[in-house]
């Protein structure tokens, strides 16, 4: 495996975890279920059992629908960032792990991947709002299939 493609994929399911932070892990966690990546063996194995797949995933579900109710506070206060933050170094660990590297490696490169994808998506999300005139829920809609196809796209290039 290219350990180039490898680095993008962990910086690129981390930048999924800074748009949604339990979409990064739940797709990871497909991945291993699906056999796209192989976690037999690794101290992140456990990403590949069945607990950890209906775990992140219905997660996933919830932080989908959480993410449009009106209380939900923003993805850049500090409980948000970290949780993405570590999410993203998970999800990139295991999916380097998977490919044979380092998944220490995979981590930071997770960790800043979540950072970029926090705050560039925050970003991105409320000046697409401004420029259309546009209800913030069909951006967050956007934002959400951007996460699961984007992140299905990265964990399935291994």
């Amino acid at each position: 495996m290219n350990s180039n493609l490898v680095l993008a994929l962990a910086f690129g399911i981390g930048v999924i975890a800074g748009l949604r932070a339990m979409t990064a892990p739940a797709v990871v966690c497909w991945a291993a279920h699906l056999h796209w990546i192989n976690l037999q063996g690794t101290h992140l194995s456990f990403m590949g059992t069945m607990i950890a797949l209906v775990i992140f995933t219905l997660a996933a579900v919830g932080e989908i629908v959480n993410d449009k109710l009106p209380k939900t506070g923003p993805r850049t206060a500090p409980p948000s960032v970290v949780i993405r933050m570590i999410t993203g170094g998970l999800s990139a660990a295991t999916l380097t792990v998977g490919a044979g590297g380092s998944p220490w490696v995979g981590a930071l490169l997770g960790v800043i991947g979540a950072l970029v994808g926090t705050f560039g998506g925050y970003q991105v999300r409320t000046k697409t709002v401004k420029a259309l005139h546009s209800p913030d829920f069909p951006i967050a809609l956007l934002e959400d299939a951007i996460a699961v196809c984007g992140g299905l796209f990265l964990a399935s290039r291994l």
